[in-house]
């Protein structure tokens, strides 16, 4: 399949939080009130650049993320998606995801969303532990977060929520109940992602100072193999390295990040991907409507990528999903052949250790080496 035969992905970003927010770290994009009209047209101007740009095509899915996506208003999601509609035309079965936090403000909205056009929401969870939530700076307890979960499920026809494990001192049978009750919720989809230490967070600054000891590394092996197999056991198998679902219930707008398609960005701060270059937007709000002001995008740069940059990407990205990649697709992209791209000896090795397996059509990591993905990607790649 070309990519011009592939429907395309629709990243919408809506970079406001409400005062205060505890889920942004982004304090510049903390607004008491905004415009709603004003910045409203300034979306769908900027969705309107990008359908000149990439015409006659289908949209497979739309996701609406960044500050606080559900607290925009009803009618501006609804605007987008009529707009998007008119402009390229949708697959049968679009999927049209909305990211959320669990509070009951947001959870009041859900029912409005729902009306918008949004048929899909992810619910950012992150715990169903208090203690946890408050390490983690989260602004809702599990009562609460519960109580939007059931709010959504009631809303929405599909459901995805996140939970993050391998938490400092979490024991396997405490990360077990935990999970053994999230799946209880009959969830179609989970994101499920161990605890990594970035540089420059609170975390970082913690643990080098001593006040947090990361999880020890084959504890955190143990956790991840736990969490496969009960997740596995429910019917929600990992089809990406930290996401699960049950069949047909996939993402299908991170598939076409992780497959490396074409999926436009719009709104303050958005990346795009497509017809070769990326795309990215002004990052402060203000810049960016100031750009849609005086010209006809919020585009601050677009950067072509050379053959060898788009076949690592797809290497790189496909290679996070259990179907793996195409060699054959990512010597196309790379106009070279796929041992130019890849260090075939080390494959081998890696295969011949159960990390790696590969058939007439397909290389993956199996569910063996996804415990030591970062490490395989590094020794293959040239």
């Amino acid at each position: 399949m070309t990519d011009r035969c592939e429907p395309l992905a629709l990243y919408v970003h809506w970079p406001f939080c409400v005062s205060k927010c505890p889920y942004c770290d982004f304090n510049s994009h903390v607004r008491e009130s905004v415009d709603q009209a004003q910045w409203r047209q300034a979306l769908l101007d900027d969705l309107a650049y990008e359908a000149g740009v990439e015409p006659n095509r289908k949209l497979g899915s739309i996701f609406f993320g960044g500050g606080t996506p559900s607290l925009m208003p009803p009618e501006t999601v609804a605007a987008i998606i009529a707009a998007a509609q008119t402009h390229w035309g949708f697959a049968p079965d679009i999927e049209i995801t909305l990211e959320a936090n669990p509070s009951s403000v947001e959870a009041a909205r859900f029912a409005d969303l729902a009306s918008a056009g949004v048929n899909r929401v992810s619910l950012g969870l992150q715990s169903l532990d208090n203690a946890a939530l408050r390490f983690l700076g989260r602004a809702h307890g599990v009562a609460e977060g519960l109580a939007a979960l059931e709010t959504a499920q009631h809303a929405f026809a599909r459901v995805s929520f996140d939970l993050i494990y391998a938490l400092p001192g979490q024991s396997e049978a405490k990360w077990e109940a935990e999970l053994a009750r999230a799946l209880s919720f009959g969830p179609g989809h989970l994101s499920l992602y161990q605890l990594t230490i970035e540089p420059g967070t609170r975390f970082a600054a913690l643990a080098a100072k001593g006040e947090l000891l990361p999880t020890d590394p084959d504890h955190a092996a143990g956790l991840f193999e736990r969490t496969q197999a009960m997740t596995e056991a429910a019917g929600l198998p990992a089809y990406e390295i930290s996401n699960h679902a049950r069949a047909g219930e996939e993402s299908r707008h991170n598939l076409a990040y992780w497959r490396y398609q074409n999926y436009l960005g719009v709104g303050p701060g958005a990346h795009g991907r497509r017809g070769g270059h990326v795309t990215q937007r002004h990052k402060k709000p203000e810049n960016w409507l100031s750009a849609l002001v005086r010209g006809s995008h919020g585009i601050v740069e677009e950067i072509p990528l050379s053959p060898a940059d788009k076949a690592t990407e797809a290497l790189l990205m496909g290679l996070r999903l259990k179907e793996g990649i195409e060699p054959a697709r990512i010597a196309a992209l790379a106009d070279r052949p796929f041992d130019a791209v890849v260090d075939e000896k080390a494959v081998a090795r890696l295969a011949s250790q159960g990390l790696l397996a590969r058939d007439e059509t397909r290389l993956r990591v199996t569910a063996k080496g996804m415990l030591l993905l970062d490490a395989i990607l590094a020794e293959i790649a040239l």
